[in-house]
C-alpha cells in the first residue's frame, strides 16, 4: 500500500477483494452499484449498474461519454491538445478503485465505488482531477514525504423552495441554528462514517441553516475522497428532510472550503512542521513549504475559487476598489489566507483558506502539494532559515487577483503549476473557464445553488 492509500492488487488479491465485496453485496441485498467519477467542478458523475454485473464491470470498466466529465460544449479543436486516438466526443472508461467500495446509507440497496478514468486506448485521462491529485501524491512520496490532510466545509441548508415571479427563492432552514435539533446532521454524519469518511466535528455557523463540518485528517487521497463523498451525500440526505443543501449562501457568495494539512515523513510517524522542542514556530521544512504556498497563491486561487461568486469572499472586508488583495498568513489567525495552527494532538498544520466549497477537492489537494513541493525544493534558505528571528513577512507573495480573468492569466503564467498539473489540464481548464465567463448570466450565477450545484 502506497502512502496515497492506493493499493496495487495481484490477481489473487483482486479475486479475494471481489469475493469479499460480493459477500457484502449479498448480505445487504444490493441491487445497484454506482461507478462514480468527479467532473472538473468536483460534482459526482456516475453510472449505476445492476449488482449481478459488478464483477464483469470491474474487469472491463464502465463506459461514459467524455463530455460528461469535461463539461464544455462547442469545444474548439485548437483550444486543447487532446490525447492521441481520442477526441472530446469519444467515450472514457471508469475503472473502480475497489478499496472505495461502500454501501450507501442514504440510497436504498445501493453501493458506490470511486473510479479512475482512462481513455479507450488505456491511458489515464489527463484532465482527471483525481489522477492529477494521485500523481502529485506520488511526487511527494518520491521526495520522501507524506501528507496528512482534512477538508473543512461550510454549507447551507435551505427549506422548500418557492417560485416568485418566475424566480426560485429558498429560505434558510432556521431550526438548524441550534445543536440540540439536528436529526438531519446526525444522519449525515453517521452515513458519512459508514462510507469511510470520518467526521471529527460539526457545528452551526454564523446564521440559520449555515453549517460547518470537519473531517478527521487522513493520509493520501482519502481526504479528497471524503470531501467528494460529502458533496454527494449532503444533497441526498437533505432531500429526505425536504431540504436543499448548497455550497452557496443566499447572497450569492460561496461558502469556504479549507484544506488543513501537514507534512510527515514516509512512515507517518513525525510531523515535519513541528519542532521537537514544542515551540510554536514552523520548522525550516514548514517555512519552506509555506514559502511555496505564498509564492504561488495567485495561481492557486484560480483553482480554489474557480467562479466569479467564489472570488467575492476575497474582498468582502474591503470597501476599496482594488484589482487584487495581498496574500496573508499568520499563527492561529483565522482571518489569514494561510493560517498556521499550532494546537491539537496532531501538532502544527497549515490551513489553506483560499478555497471555496465549490472547488474540486482533488484539484485543491494537487495544487497545494505542487506549490508546497516547489517551496521545499526551490525556496531561498536565507529567507526561511532556522533562525527564530526570520520573518516570513520579508517575502513578497503574489497577490490574489479579484477577477477570475486575472487569476486565469496567473495560472497560465505559473510554470510550476503548469508542469505539475499538466499542460493538457491547464489548457482545458482555462478554456472551460473562459467559456463560462463568456456565457455568464447574473441571475444564473446568483441561483446556482438551485441548479447544477445542488
Amino acid at each position: 500500500r502506497n502512502r496515497d492509500n492506493t493499493q496495487i492488487l495481484t490477481t489473487p488479491q483482486l479475486s479475494s477483494r471481489i469475493k469479499h465485496i460480493k459477500q457484502e453485496m449479498a448480505k445487504n441485498h444490493l441491487q445497484f452499484v454506482r461507478f462514480e467519477a468527479t467532473d472538473l467542478h468536483g460534482v459526482s458523475r456516475s453510472k449505476s449498474i445492476p449488482a449481478h454485473f459488478f464483477q464483469e464491470k470491474v474487469t472491463h470498466g464502465v463506459f461514459m461519454p467524455r463530455g460528461y466529465l469535461e463539461l464544455m460544449p462547442n469545444l474548439k479543436d485548437n483550444e486543447v491538445n487532446h490525447i492521441r486516438a481520442t477526441c472530446f466526443n469519444s467515450d472514457i472508461v471508469l475503472m473502480p478503485e475497489l478499496s472505495t467500495f461502500r454501501v450507501l446509507p442514504w440510497a436504498e440497496r445501493t453501493a458506490r465505488v470511486i473510479c479512475d478514468t482512462f481513455t479507450v486506448t488505456g491511458e489515464p485521462l489527463l484532465t482527471s482531477p483525481r489522477y492529477i491529485a494521485k500523481r502529485q501524491l506520488q511526487q511527494l512520496q518520491d521526495s520522501g514525504f507524506s501528507l496528512l490532510s482534512a477538508f473543512i466545509y461550510d454549507f447551507c441548508i435551505f427549506g422548500v423552495p418557492e417560485v416568485i415571479n418566475s424566480k426560485t427563492i429558498s429560505f434558510p432552514a432556521s431550526t438548524l441554528l441550534n445543536n440540540h435539533d439536528q436529526p438531519f446532521m446526525q444522519e449525515l454524519v453517521d452515513g458519512l462514517y459508514h462510507t469511510g469518511a470520518n467526521v471529527e466535528s460539526f457545528s452551526s455557523s454564523t446564521r440559520p441553516g449555515h453549517m460547518e463540518i470537519c473531517f478527521l485528517p487522513e493520509f493520501g487521497i482519502s481526504s479528497a475522497d471524503n470531501a467528494f463523498t460529502l458533496r454527494t451525500g449532503v444533497k441526498e440526505v437533505a432531500r429526505k428532510y425536504n431540504y436543499i443543501a448548497s455550497f452557496f449562501i443566499e447572497t450569492g457568495f460561496c461558502n469556504s472550503g479549507i484544506l488543513s494539512h501537514s507534512l510527515w515523513d514516509m512512515d507517518g510517524k513525525r510531523n515535519m512542521f513541528c519542532n521537537s522542542s514544542g515551540t510554536e514556530q514552523l520548522t525550516v521544512t514548514g517555512k519552506k513549504w509555506l514559502t511555496g504556498l505564498l509564492k504561488h497563491s495567485a495561481a492557486l486561487s484560480c483553482l480554489m475559487a474557480p467562479a466569479v461568486s467564489c472570488r467575492k469572499r476575497y474582498s468582502k472586508e474591503s470597501k476599496d476598489l482594488k484589482e487584487s488583495v495581498p496574500t496573508t498568513w499568520g499563527y492561529n489567525d483565522n482571518s489569514c489566507a494561510f493560517n498556521i495552527k499550532c494546537h491539537g494532538e496532531k501538532g502544527t498544520r497549515i490551513e489553506n483558506k483560499l478555497g471555496s466549497a465549490t472547488a474540486n477537492p482533488y484539484l485543491v489537494l494537487a495544487a497545494t502539494i505542487a506549490a508546497g513541493l516547489d517551496g521545499l525544493q526551490n525556496s531561498d534558505g536565507a529567507l526561511v532559515g532556522p533562525d527564530e528571528g526570520t520573518d516570513l513577512s520579508q517575502l513578497k507573495p503574489s497577490e490574489i487577483p479579484l477577477k477570475l480573468e486575472d487569476a486565469l492569466v496567473a495560472l497560465e503564467e505559473d510554470q510550476c503549476l503548469r508542469e505539475a498539473l499538466g499542460e493538457t489540464f491547464i489548457r482545458y481548464f482555462v478554456a472551460m473557464k473562459k467559456y463560462e465567463l463568456e456565457n455568464e448570466e447574473t441571475d444564473a450565477e446568483r441561483n446556482k445553488f438551485l441548479e447544477y450545484f445542488i
